[in-house]
């Protein structure tokens, strides 16, 4: 025999043998009980390709007019794939109008943002009160709940429930809330505890528009209470003002919640995060963790906050006109709120039990049941409760005790009759479980989108009497999801006491992140200067430069470069230039017409070579200038040559500098102490035959002034923020003890990276600088330099994260060894986690290739962190360049300077708020100069040409 599935909406006709289905159960006639079919498919769910509910070829039970007299009213609530998809893709749509605060048309959904903004991280721990109303109907729940953390043994909470009369829920809001407050002086009275400092969550279950944890003003009852004077009030003043009023107790009511959050908020912390909460009970509703940049009231671009769906209003005609039957439209006429809560009022446990009542009287009356007799309960509004629909569904409860409810409400059921009733209740719930599903699917698919990812991987925390008493209910919403929402691999936790642990736990979490919030506040506080201490280091650098140009002991060395001026754009002609600060280096001809024109070959430079003997060393660079010159058809020709020497010198001549010592492995004997200059043309003369003129030595800093200069006249400052920081400027050579002359300019090496190594800069250096310092190759030196540049703010933001950690504020508070590993946290890691266009799940995606594990709190507080040292460096090098530029206006003796400063550097060139910092403090620490930045091309190469270029122009003119 062939039989078709029954009561199932969205089931293809699709036939199942007996032996096909372990479940499956015949009775005498070859009938399936109805139950028996929708559990062999309800736990899988829709299979692709599957169409709509139908009911058995061969009719119900009972004559052919009867028969079809049923089928035509269960057909009512047969709902099709395509009908659910539309109802998914309506509810999408809104959902995502509503984030966008989008409200024309109106949104057929409310997206309200609860200001939850983290899920537990299992740490938390406490003793809390809870107050739920509106959960569980015409009830109130006071709960006591205690948080023991990951290792703690779990304690169940204490908790006691009061009906709240009718003329309370219908009376005076003042009355509802005074209520409140007795129910929790009394459960309290029970209880061996302290009558101050109690913190509560308010559990508050009703439509609400909330502007913070604690400020919540209720939008519309719902579930049969009408109170007066609340719509459009904050319930949490309400019941902080009845609390006062009752006078017995001191509670705190941290965060108010809707049971729907707090189901979320109390899911068991497993292998996959859970954010998104599911409750189906007198109502219906969810929530999810939503990227709080998608959230348009908020206004924030950075981490997730809890949106409630508040799906229970969807009102979408064209999406819900196809699915409402003539049984939901006589239920919303006769109910409290007719026209609103028209989704709720197909799914929720409030209406569930009506709808099958108004099926019921409706089939009797037609003479199809109780042998067309009916009852005065059966014709009453409310007689049938959840609770009836759940038994009579179940088939492990048997026909007796269908039987039973039926005559509880004066009825006179034939064996018929019995079944007749489940196959009513199976329709109606199997609807709602479908309809339910459909709208869990449109969330998951948004979460799914909007984090970009192949497959999302989430727990679903439910709960809800409808939930917990229907496990076929759950079986046929999983398998539902599942077919809507392919790309989503879901997990169902059930909630383990109805939300009253989530409640405690939101006010938890809040009292966790207070309590971090101020240990991360005191930590960073140290970074975030004001004006008064970076005009503090403007003038202390101001008096250093003026020690150190008169040759005083100073910090600052303020060496001479012997380039006396900047590019004017008559320069002309072919310059060779080196470019040696490595393991390789540059050749270059540099062409300079009306433009500049650049050649280049890379050379490498072997180990043995770096590290053998000084004529070894330069005996190769000359081979590859020749090499370099041949190749361009240069050979025989005599070209000046710029050469930039990237290791530490004192500079005697424009053409002479004395090396102090090699760095960047190089190890090369018999150069430090000596001309490197000379140790060049002494190898340009042992390869005979070949001609250069080296004109210049020249420091990478005054190649990118040089560089950026001769794009603009104006530009008389060179700044480099790479993985070390040094300035060069413009002075009067009438400033410059140590070089003869008082007429014209002469560019500054400032070495400004050892600036405060004298102490200083002490005032601003903090015990994360002091660890960096103290495991650096040169302790004690550089000490400007390492609270600015790249190869130091990643080892500080590391420190930072260590010391997070042992407070408990980072990962759960336990060391991971990936953290513990020297320079494991890369300064370029900062530029890109700050990041204006990443996302914070790409954050931790960044984080987690470093081997860190984090949470999406975890997240923001790096992001902080390397927000606070970056915004520090800036403000330093800020104060540095504001100082640089009032020297030369005062100089000059100007009210007002225009200037150019030339920047190279990755820090600076790579991060992404960097230059706009150093900008912004220039700004306010030097009013009267205007600054502007260039980024340099090619300093070292380009910029050593000019360099040539200006000197041989010079030296032309000094013939003439």
């Amino acid at each position: 025999m062939s039989l078709l599935v029954i009561g199932v909406p969205h089931i293809a006709r699709q036939e199942l043998r007996p032996e096909e289905s372990g479940q499956l159960l015949c009775v005498p006639g070859g009938q399936p009980p109805l139950w028996k079919l929708m559990d062999s498919v309800g736990s899988a769910g829709l299979r692709q390709g599957e169409e709509a509910l139908s009911y058995p070829e061969e009719g119900l039970p009972g004559p052919s007019d009867s028969s079809e007299l049923v089928q035509e009213c269960l057909q009512q609530f047969k709902v099709t794939r395509a009908q659910l998809q539309q109802i998914q893709a309506s509810l999408l749509g809104s959902m995502e109008q509503a984030l966008r605060g989008q409200a024309s048309p109106a949104p057929a959904v409310r997206m309200l943002p609860t200001y939850v903004g983290s899920t537990p991280h299992g740490t938390e721990q406490g003793d809390f009160m809870v107050l739920e109303l509106g959960a569980t109907g015409a009830s109130l729940r006071v709960l006591w709940v205690t948080l023991t953390g990951i290792e703690g043994h779990r304690v169940e909470p204490r908790s006691q429930e009061f009906v709240i009369p009718q003329e309370v829920m219908l009376g005076a809001g003042q009355q509802l809330f005074d209520f409140a407050a007795h129910c929790l002086s009394e459960f309290l009275d029970a209880q061996p505890v302290s009558k101050q400092g109690l913190q509560l969550g308010f559990s508050f279950s009703f439509p609400c528009h909330q502007t913070g944890l604690d400020r919540s003003t209720l939008i519309s009852w719902t579930k049969g209470f009408r109170c007066s004077g609340v719509e459009g009030q904050d319930v949490v003043q309400l019941l902080r003002d009845a609390i006062q009023r009752h006078g017995a107790y001191n509670i705190d009511v941290v965060a108010v919640v809707n049971d729907t959050v707090g189901t979320m908020m109390g899911c068991e912390l497993g292998a996959r995060p859970c954010e998104v909460g599911l409750v189906v009970d007198t109502g219906t509703n969810a929530c999810y963790m939503e990227e709080a940049r998608h959230v348009a009231v908020l206004d924030e671009d950075r981490g997730r906050v809890c949106v409630s769906v508040e799906w229970g209003s969807f009102s979408d005609v064209g999406a819900l006109g196809p699915v409402l039957t003539t049984f939901d439209h006589t239920l919303d006429h006769e109910s409290l709120n007719p026209g609103a809560q028209r989704f709720e009022k197909m799914i929720g446990g409030l209406y569930l039990g009506e709808l099958v009542r108004l099926v019921l009287a409706h089939l009797a009356q037609r003479g199809v049941l109780f042998g067309g007799g009916t009852s005065p309960a059966l014709l009453s509004r409310g007689s049938i409760l959840l609770e009836h629909v759940a038994e009579m569904e179940d088939p492990s409860a048997g026909a007796a005790r269908v039987r039973a409810i039926l005559q509880d409400l004066g009825l006179s059921p034939g064996a018929l009759d019995v079944e007749l009733v489940q196959h009513v209740c199976a329709a109606v719930c199997t609807r709602a479980a479908q309809l339910c599903a459909a709208a869990l699917a449109a969330v998951l698919s948004h979460l799914q989108h909007g984090r970009e990812q192949q497959t999302l991987q989430v727990a679903v925390a439910t709960g809800g009497r409808v939930c917990e008493r229907h496990p076929r209910f759950c079986g046929i919403l999983q398998g539902t999801v599942m077919l809507l929402a392919p790309e989503c691999d879901v997990s169902f936790i059930p909630s383990v006491d109805g939300g009253g642990r989530g409640v405690a736990m939101v006010t938890a979490v809040a009292a966790r992140l207070a309590a971090h919030r101020r240990l991360l506040e005191e930590t960073l506080a140290p970074f975030r200067l004001n004006h008064d201490q970076l005009a503090a280091v403007q003038a202390q650098m101001r008096k250093a430069m003026v020690k150190g140009l008169r040759g005083e002991a100073s910090s600052l060395r303020m060496l001479p470069t012997f380039v006396r001026a900047t590019p004017d754009g008559s320069e002309r002609g072919d310059f060779l230039a080196l470019d040696l600060g490595g393991t390789n280096f540059r050749v270059l001809l540099v062409r300079v017409t009306t433009g500049v024109q650049i050649t280049s070959q890379i050379y490498s430079i072997p180990e043995s070579v770096a590290q053998g003997s000084g004529q070894q060393l330069f005996d190769h660079i000359v081979d590859c200038i020749v090499d370099f010159q041949q190749k361009q058809g240069l050979s025989g020709q005599s070209l000046p040559l710029g050469f930039t020497f990237s290791f530490p010198c004192r500079q005697l001549g424009l053409d002479q500098g004395i090396l102090l010592n090699w760095t960047k492995g190089f190890n090369a004997s018999d150069c430090e102490g000596q001309d490197v200059v000379n140790l060049l043309r002494e190898a340009i003369a042992r390869r005979q035959a070949v001609e250069l003129n080296v004109v210049a030595i020249v420091n990478d800093t005054v190649g990118t002034m040089m560089s950026c200069g001769y794009e603009d006249p104006r530009c008389e400052i060179g700044l480099i923020v790479g993985t070390g920081t040094n300035a060069c400027y413009m002075e009067e050579l009438r400033n410059v003890a140590g070089v003869p002359g008082d007429s014209g300019r002469m560019c500054i090496n400032m070495e400004w990276g050892a600036f405060g190594d004298d102490g200083s800069l002490a005032m601003l250096s903090t015990c994360f600088d002091a660890s960096v310092d103290k495991a650096s190759i040169n302790p004690g030196k550089q000490r400007f330099e390492k609270m600015i540049s790249g190869m130091y703010l990643g080892e500080i933001v590391r420190h930072i994260l260590l010391h997070l950690t042992s407070l408990g504020v980072l990962f759960r508070g336990q060391q991971t060894q990936r953290l513990q590993t020297r320079d494991i946290f890369k300064t370029k890691f900062l530029s890109e986690i700050e990041s204006d266009s990443l996302a914070l799940r790409q954050v931790r995606a960044i984080l987690e290739d470093l081997g860190l594990p984090l949470t999406s709190d975890d997240a923001l507080i790096v992001l902080e962190v390397c927000q606070a040292v970056s915004q520090r460096a800036a403000q330093l090098c800020g104060a540095g360049v504001a100082a640089v530029v009032e020297k030369i206006r005062e100089n000059r003796g100007l009210e007002e300077l225009a200037v150019s400063v030339g920047v190279d550097g990755t820090l600076y060139k790579l991060h992404p708020h960097f230059s706009s910092l150093v900008a912004a403090t220039v700004r306010e620490l030097a009013p009267h100069c205007v600054v502007t930045f260039l980024q340099s091309e090619d300093g070292s190469g380009k910029g050593a040409a000019l360099v040539t270029a200006v000197a041989c122009r010079l030296a032309q003119l000094t013939r003439v």
